[in-house]
């Protein structure tokens, strides 16, 4: 049986799953469970005169803030998703076995009898441990496996082989979608992030290149970009890859908080399957040379069992041998890719990114720490309200942003504390990954992670295998259980050590996260778009 990912826990199970690879206290979204009517009742009147609750038929979504959510998180009364982990075993050969869908201890009973298992050797012993280390190693080996996709060229110097066909798909895939843009969700209209080819609009206080970008425009970012690649080829016949620009982050927003079945929740991704299944390219290699780009986390397109969030879109037979690149990946599905959340800049030119590079290296950082986020009060077990309380009893040390009260909704004001500041904590929220890191990351401040899955084993194109060149990685049970203080942590770290980890981010990794404006001439660097598209081509190039 398969894992379940709900968060609800018992204290006595608590302990184990916590050493799940950390990661079932993060990954999904909390909810509120059944209680009795007449309590329920009260609750419902209350609510009612919240202007954050969101009352749709028989369920209640109470609204709080969050990043992930254009600064709102929604709980759902009456609902509790029930997600597993799907493990998938992995030959020698980075393939993956056929037909495995299991628990990690189903795994582990596989690789027990399996010699060309990825452990190479038999696991000896029984126990979460060990379950633990083979998850791990499965997570590890299909990195491997990802990065052996990465291509030696910096740049397409020449087409040849390597077309990139864009399907013209029926509006309502993409185009009708953005047309919703003011009722996807009850509280915010999405048109003013649309506009600027998805950019949003400029900030003109932080200079050439920097807009007002959700962080769930990257199918249309990307699909704008495609559209100009100088390898785009206009018959199908002379592809080696096809993209499928399917707006599936949007199609989910929208019902997202609203009272429909989940049958109509999954109707367009079912029709987009339909669409493709009458194409020759789709057919000839079974999609293996398709990929679609999706805006939100591959949790929300993995629906399970009567669950009621999201869809199931990437649970499809038919979706398998597709590569689908993410914003967060799901660890366990080696065609899952990981790749930046857009952040704000949008270099034009070579220059853009050179004067950004200067400006942040010669920033004069005026604070040890900085934290901009929100605690989780609905989610004890989270470590966000210990890191705000040691933030903000050392203020001389670090500044505390706080997202709850509309402090985050200011782009400039986030990049700003973040280009004062040495080090940013990255702890996870309402899933592992946070698109902070990256807007750190562009404002050379120094990521402290608290879970791998954050950024580690998200995204093997865009950051190093070597993430102490980057980051400081602090066990986030070590916060938890009040072993360690993080100001007097980071205290601890050498000037020098700090200096070297910001060159290599600043000159080495910065170009690399951001993506380039839909016309963008950048001759020096290669984009995030540019590096996806070159490994998307040396990856189907490997197709047999």
């Amino acid at each position: 049986m398969a894992i379940s990912m709900s968060k609800k826990k018992s204290k006595s199970s608590k302990k184990v799953e916590t050493k799940q690879l950390q990661f079932s206290d993060t990954i999904l979204f909390k909810v509120l469970y059944r209680i009795p009517a007449a309590i329920f009742l009260l609750i419902l009147i209350f609510l009612w005169s919240s202007s954050t609750t969101v009352i749709s038929g028989k369920f209640v979504h109470v609204c709080v803030s969050s990043r992930k959510l254009n600064n709102l998180y929604c709980l759902s009364a009456g609902t509790q998703p029930n997600f597993e982990i799907p493990i998938q075993a992995l030959n020698n050969n980075g393939s993956i076995s056929p037909n495995i869908s299991a628990s990690i201890k189903e795994v582990v009973d596989i690789a027990r009898e399996d010699s060309n298992s990825i452990i190479g050797n038999r696991v000896q012993n029984n126990g979460s441990d060990d379950e633990v280390a083979f998850a791990v190693k499965v997570v590890e080996k299909q990195l491997e496996v990802q990065r052996s996709w990465i291509s030696n060229k910096n740049h397409v110097t020449s087409c040849e082989g390597k077309g990139i066909y864009v399907y013209d798909l029926p509006s309502k895939f993409n185009k009708d979608l953005v047309g919703q843009c003011g009722d996807m969700i009850p509280w915010t209209n999405f048109c003013m992030y649309f506009n600027n080819d998805a950019m949003g609009e400029p900030i003109a206080k932080l200079g050439n290149g920097w807009y007002h970008t959700h962080q769930y425009a990257l199918e249309l970012i990307f699909h704008t970009r495609a559209l100009k690649h100088p390898c785009r080829v206009y018959d199908e016949n002379e592809a080696k890859l096809f993209y499928v620009p399917y707006y599936g982050g949007l199609d989910i927003l929208r019902w997202h908080f609203k009272n429909v079945s989940n049958d109509v929740k999954d109707t367009l991704g079912l029709d987009l399957i339909k669409w493709l299944e009458n194409k020759k390219p789709w057919l000839k290699n079974s999609g293996k040379d398709h990929v679609f780009v999706l805006g939100k986390i591959s949790w929300d397109f993995r629906r399970k069992n009567d669950a009621s969030w999201g869809t199931r879109l990437l649970e499809l037979d038919q979706m398998q041998n597709s590569m689908k690149l993410l914003i967060e990946r799901q660890p366990w599905h080696v065609n899952d890719i990981g790749i930046p959340h857009p952040t704000y800049f949008h270099p034009h030119s070579d220059d853009d990114i050179i004067t950004w590079q200067l400006n942040i290296i010669r920033s004069n950082r005026k604070s040890l720490i900085s934290f901009a986020g929100a605690a989780r009060p609905d989610a004890p077990e989270n470590i966000r309200s210990i890191l705000i309380n040691q933030c903000i009893s050392d203020d001389t040390k670090c500044r505390f942003l706080n997202c709850s009260s509309g402090g985050c909704d200011k782009p400039e004001s986030v990049i700003e504390l973040f280009r004062d500041c040495e080090f940013c904590l990255q702890p996870p929220g309402d899933s592992p990954t946070r698109k902070s890191v990256f807007d750190s990351l562009v404002s050379g401040c120094i990521p402290v992670l608290f879970d791998p899955f954050t950024a580690y084993y998200q995204y093997p194109w865009h950051l190093p295998e070597d993430h102490s060149k980057y980051s400081v990685f602090v066990d986030q049970e070590e916060v938890r259980e009040m072993k360690v203080n993080i100001v007097e942590r980071l205290m601890k770290v050498p000037v020098r050590e700090r200096e070297d980890m910001r060159r290599f981010i600043v000159y080495e990794l910065l170009p690399g996260l951001v993506y380039g404006d839909s016309n963008s001439q950048l001759q020096k660097f290669q984009d995030a778009f540019s590096i996806t598209m070159n490994n998307l081509l040396h990856r189907v190039n490997r197709i047999e």
